[in-house]
């Protein structure tokens, strides 16, 4: 669904029923995305296949740790 600040005002209900629906809403200002609003429940069920960070460092040889370990940074 897209909706406009507008619409945000003055249709809320339209969009927490898409939102209900497990649609993601588009935000648009002036006709231009601003952002999208994802349903809570949207990511919960995806598969671990599906998630971006799967398949990463296939290529690298790498130890799980270790690449945490990079990702986190240090701790101080």
């Amino acid at each position: 669904m897209k909706a406009s600040v507008v619409d945000l005002r003055y249709k809320m209900r339209d969009v927490l029923e898409a939102l209900d629906k497990r649609e993601k809403v588009t935000l648009l200002y002036h006709g231009k995305v601003k952002g999208v609003i994802i349903p809570v429940n949207a990511t919960e069920n995806m598969p671990v296949a599906a998630h971006p960070f799967f398949g990463m460092t296939k290529k690298r040889k790498k130890s799980v740790e270790k690449t945490m370990d990079d990702l986190r940074g240090a701790r101080f």
